[in-house]
């Protein structure tokens, strides 16, 4: 085998890696259940997360433009773009006057509630199993999507509470998979399989945002939520029908794949699963490097994920039909290099035995520095409407490579409460989304590029210091209170 290694330490550390590599045969990855599930799944964080940022689009339309030009003398900082006139039926829908705080209020309360269930969503899919909990926490989802127009007529305050319970219901998906994951990914193949799995958060995003523009111009905004909460239910039906929590519990896989599974994970799952060392876990410093990792990014990223539309009109002048796009040419670079960054992850560990600790590290500061640089770069861009969305795009895209860093570094120090791991960080990295979209609306009362400017500073710097802090703290080998016997997979 070609090495591309010559650390000692690290051949040392791989050993047992390789020992159950040669008494694990691999089953092909070609029509495999694993896929199978990880495109089932990753068409389920399509619509996790084309119900999460349409609101952003749909805000847009929402608004007054009368009042809101009013408040601002020129209705955006640059010169606004020429746009086709839109088709008459659609200005029957309803719009509101609500200030900036109110805006602000109304996309960070999905936060409210998708902070609630993250832990209790770890806990719940360990014990009562992960598909139906995560079927029916986007069904319930989808539901309440439909009653968004039906809650924003009635008022701003209706509208927060169905947002809120829309959070609620999505707050156990990730959780929820994290968990099935840890029972269906063998290690060699995690930063592959869950890549492909939750770039369906990116493909909803970039998705979603362009649709609900044009959406929101030939038809209304109403119907951005109809659309989209179809495309959840025939999501719900799939997945009740074709995923399963384990494949010992699948009817149809092979039995070679269920053998390569299940062996390639007998030395690293709990044999206690009704055991949770809740004192280890939360005193697990590994653990913490993750959570402030996660926060960190997260601030920056739901900071463009709820806003990005608004910079777009406000600031840029782009129409409602053109902002959904462009907002969306970030998360395109995402989900590109989410996908690649898995592919060299799992390359890095397998062929070339980089340990995974340095992989998951090396992927984690370019994956958040990267972004803190073009997007205080964006900032000074000005009325450059090229170069904005260039820089806005290379942020998102070099964030992407996150995905094999921190982000799934949970599955590697304790796959057995993988779910329960991914609720704590996650509640705590659900905090930007609560906060962020306040803080950040209200600094840009009279949006201003230098208000903007303030604004992507402090997302730049919580950015880097979590890299920073991850990079000291994190680790990658499984801990000694994640199993009953302490067993590494090459830290």
């Amino acid at each position: 085998m070609e090495r591309c290694a010559s650390d000692t330490e690290a051949d040392e550390q791989q050993k047992p890696l390789l020992r159950r590599r040669q008494e694990v045969p691999r089953a092909p990855a070609c029509g495999s259940s694993r896929y199978g599930l990880a495109l089932l799944s990753c068409y389920g964080f399509f619509v996790v997360y084309s119900l999460r940022v349409n609101l952003s689009v749909a805000m847009v339309d929402m608004l007054n433009n009368t009042q809101q030009s009013s408040g601002n003398h020129s209705g955006s900082v640059c010169p606004s773009h020429d746009s086709q006139q839109r088709p008459k039926h659609n200005h029957s829908a309803n719009v509101y006057n609500w200030d900036s705080a109110t805006q602000g209020w109304i996309l960070g309360s999905f936060f409210y509630g998708y902070i609630l269930t993250q832990i209790p969503g770890g806990y719940l899919a360990g014990r009562c199993g992960a598909k139906w909990l995560m079927g029916f926490g986007i069904l319930g989802t989808v539901l309440f999507t439909l009653l968004t127009p039906v809650a924003a007529d009635l008022g701003a305050s209706y509208l927060i509470v169905v947002r809120v319970l829309e959070g609620i219901g999505e707050g156990v998906t990730f959780p929820a998979m994290y968990t099935m994951w840890a029972a269906w990914a063998p290690p060699l193949e995690r930063s592959r399989l869950l890549t492909i799995s939750y770039i369906g958060a990116q493909l909803g995003t970039v998705v979603a945002l362009p649709l609900s523009g044009e959406i929101c111009f030939y038809w209304g905004w109403p119907y951005v939520f109809y659309v989209f909460g179809a495309i959840g239910l025939a999501w719900f039906f799939l997945w009740a029908f074709f995923a399963f929590d384990s494949p010992s519990s699948h009817p149809r896989i092979s039995e070679q794949e269920r053998l390569y599974i299940t062996n390639s994970l007998r030395n690293e799952l709990s044999t206690s699963a009704g055991y949770i060392p809740w004192r280890a876990i939360v005193t697990s410093t590994p653990l913490l490097a993750i959570v402030v990792a996660h926060f960190s990014y997260n601030w920056s990223f739901y900071t463009l994920l709820t806003l990005l539309p608004t910079y777009m009109n406000d600031i840029l002048g782009f129409s409602i039909q053109h902002n959904g796009f462009l907002s969306a040419l970030p998360y395109v670079g995402c989900a590109l290099m989410a996908v690649l960054s898995g592919q060299v992850a799992d390359y890095l560990r397998e062929t070339c035995l980089y340990r995974t600790v340095v992989v998951r590290k090396s992927f984690s500061l370019i994956g958040m520095i990267g972004p803190a640089v073009f997007l205080v770069a964006a900032g000074y861009t000005g009325c450059n409407y090229s170069l904005a969305v260039t820089f806005l795009t290379i942020s998102s895209a070099l964030g992407g490579v996150s995905a094999s860093g921190f982000n799934i570094n949970h599955l590697d120090i304790a796959p057995s409460y993988a779910g329960i791991l991914l609720g704590i960080t996650n509640t705590f990295a659900t905090i930007p989304g609560m906060v962020g979209p306040v803080i950040a609306r209200a600094l840009t009362q009279n949006n201003t590029i230098a208000e903007w400017q303030t604004v992507f500073y402090i997302a730049a710097a919580i950015n880097v210091f979590g890299a920073l802090f991850y990079t000291v703290f994190g680790r990658g080998a499984v801990q000694p209170w994640a199993v009953p016997a302490f067993y590494s997979h090459g830290d």
